[in-house]
């Protein structure tokens, strides 16, 4: 007789999926014991979608969850007996980080293991040749060849067997400085938030051989930056900071001067135009990964080393490039902290973020801090708008690549544009797009500046200040505005054209209008996509991370009337009715 309990919420399924539903009084408490262990699928208005995978029962391993503590969860709230099958896959994977311990013995690392048979497995596997070096004589573990220990977790992940890594870290040079609790240098307030101290907490450890390496996954407008900057001053060591572009290069150094007590001749700038070295040194990705030819050396890597750095913070860390994912390899020593919104990568190397900068350590749901006020209630309206006649008949001539292009510069989107900028008269507006001429366009038709990878730095600084400062209520950007760019008082983004399906993408360009609004902490992220087209298509992938993390995505489509123009846009007037 199978035990039925209807008025559970979860449905647990044998293809490793988990079914919550929203609308049960225990929904929060399930959401946040499955969160511990399963990946969010989606998450639309109903039914919340998880899959369990071996990397996130690796990641719940690692955070100290047992398969016992996982079983019980899905036991105790499940509406029907948990499938077998799944049962068997818990407790494969589930114990599999602990399996592979890597630790020091003298002055060489090792991989220590209690199962023999498990030894044979890895001693004839391919990809681990030149990696492993001589046995222990009980065949209970392996040395490592010297500088492997990165190379080592990262195949070893790849075959199944994640490693615990215990061999512990080296201090870097001392760094001594202290937070400006209470308030900054610059009069504003600042304190961490309770999430923020966890965050922190969880991830030093207590200073044993499990902290110090690890992923935090919180929103755009969660203050991240924040919390990297309290990681540094729990450790006190010299720091390697590497993030995305020279804008974020050096608002990372604003917020240091502004919430630490570390002086400005202890920070130093490693860019294209400056090459500073100093116990803080912030640089970015693109010069490190910089070559003169093709084939030829990374110049820059002799960062990794030219201090003796103590921790090494990854900003937007989904954006790692392949050739940092190679000396981070052979930096396995030193303290890694990887800062994101959001872990999907588009090239699925999820699990080589896990293996060389560390497990999944914080993951808190943009929902939970929208709900405690943290960051901005946030409302998705895609807006359907049809092609022109003259243009339609282009995009049925052309290719793939040029359909694309010709649906995102939609001229019929200026006009909605119009009608957007209208209707938010006195809000702070971002303009998003992926095509330069579309914004020049949209730039000279509003007459507003138009933001570009192209703009001097100092001219893109100076709109910046303007922007926040309530100078300039409009500004358009191109996707150099996607990452780590503080715009702390933008409440709506337009998004006119976007890259072909990226979630990563998506989730940064909502995430420019999330940071708190105050007493109507309200924003807006509206997405113009020409109908029937290929950009529609592409749309649905990018939408799928609003979704997944809650948001309620609303759809209004537009068409031509016989007068030769636009639609009533009846959905996006209910929505500001609602809102206002």
């Amino acid at each position: 007789m199978i035990a039925l309990r209807p008025d559970n919420p979860l449905i647990v399924q044998s293809d490793r999926t988990l079914l919550l539903e929203v609308a049960h009084p225990s929904f929060e408490q399930v959401r946040d014991e499955l969160a511990g262990f399963a990946e969010l699928v989606k998450s639309p208005e109903h039914i919340h979608t998880y899959r369990v995978t071996p990397l996130s029962l690796w990641n719940a391993s690692a955070s100290g969850l047992s398969c016992e503590d996982i079983l019980s969860t899905l036991n105790r709230w499940s509406k029907y007996p948990v499938p077998q099958n799944l049962i068997q896959e818990i407790q494969d994977h589930g114990t599999r980080y602990g399996r592979l311990r890597l630790v020091r013995k003298g002055d060489r690392l090792a991989l220590e293991m209690d199962d023999r048979g498990l030894y044979w497995e890895l001693e004839n596997q391919r990809s681990l040749q030149g990696l492993l070096a001589e046995s222990y004589p009980d065949q209970k573990g392996i040395y490592l060849h010297e500088g492997m220990r990165g190379e080592a977790k990262l195949q070893l992940v790849r075959l199944g067997h994640p490693v615990q890594d215990m061999a512990g870290y080296k201090d870097g040079d001392p760094l001594p400085f202290q937070l400006r609790e209470g308030h900054g240098s610059s009069g504003r307030p600042f304190t961490l938030r309770t999430y923020q101290r966890a965050a922190v907490d969880v991830f030093h450890a207590g200073g044993g051989p499990e902290g110090g390496a690890g992923v935090l996954v919180l929103p755009c407008g969660a203050g991240k930056t924040v919390i990297g900057i309290a990681c540094m001053a729990r450790l006190q060591t010299h720091t390697l900071v590497l993030t995305t572009n020279v804008t974020a290069v050096k608002q990372w150094k604003q917020e240091l001067l502004d919430k630490t007590t570390l002086t400005e001749d202890q920070i130093g700038l490693y860019t294209g135009d400056t090459k500073e070295i100093r116990p803080v040194t912030i640089a970015t990705y693109q010069i490190l990964t910089y070559r003169r030819t093709k084939g030829g050396p990374f110049e820059h890597f002799k960062l990794f080393e030219a201090a003796n750095w103590g921790l090494v913070i990854h900003d937007e860390v989904h954006m790692l490039p392949a050739p940092i994912f190679r000396a981070v390899a052979e930096l396995q020593a030193k303290r890694r902290l990887g800062l994101t919104a959001t872990l999907v990568r588009e090239d699925g190397k999820e699990e080589d973020v896990f293996s060389l900068i560390g497990p999944k350590r914080v993951d808190v749901p943009w929902k939970v801090l929208e709900k405690d006020g943290f960051i901005a209630t946030a409302h998705c309206l895609e807006i359907r708008v049809p092609l022109p006649t003259d243009e339609r008949m282009e995009y049925a001539v052309a290719d793939q690549r040029a359909r694309f292009r010709i649906a995102s510069e939609n001229s019929l989107k200026l006009t909605v544009v119009d009608e957007l900028l209208a209707g938010h008269p006195e809000d702070s507006i971002l303009i998003i797009g992926q095509y330069l001429e579309q914004l020049r366009i949209l730039g000279k038709r509003l007459q507003v500046p138009v933001l570009t990878g192209q703009t001097p730095e100092r001219e893109r600084e100076e709109l910046f200040r303007q922007f926040r400062a309530g100078e300039l209520r409009i500004l358009i950007v191109s996707k150099v505005a996607n990452f780590a760019i503080d715009l702390p008082d933008a409440s709506v983004a337009i998004q006119v054209s976007g890259t072909f399906g990226s979630r990563q993408e998506e989730a940064q360009r909502l995430g420019r209008v999330l940071r708190p609004k105050g007493n109507r902490n309200v924003s807006y992220f509206y997405s113009l996509i020409s109908r029937d087209t290929t950009e529609q298509e592409f749309a649905r992938n990018r939408q799928l991370f609003l979704t997944e993390q809650g948001y309620r995505y609303l759809i209004e489509s537009r068409h031509i009337e016989d007068s030769g123009h636009l639609s009533e846009p009846l959905v996006w007037q209910q929505l500001r009715e609602d809102t206002c």
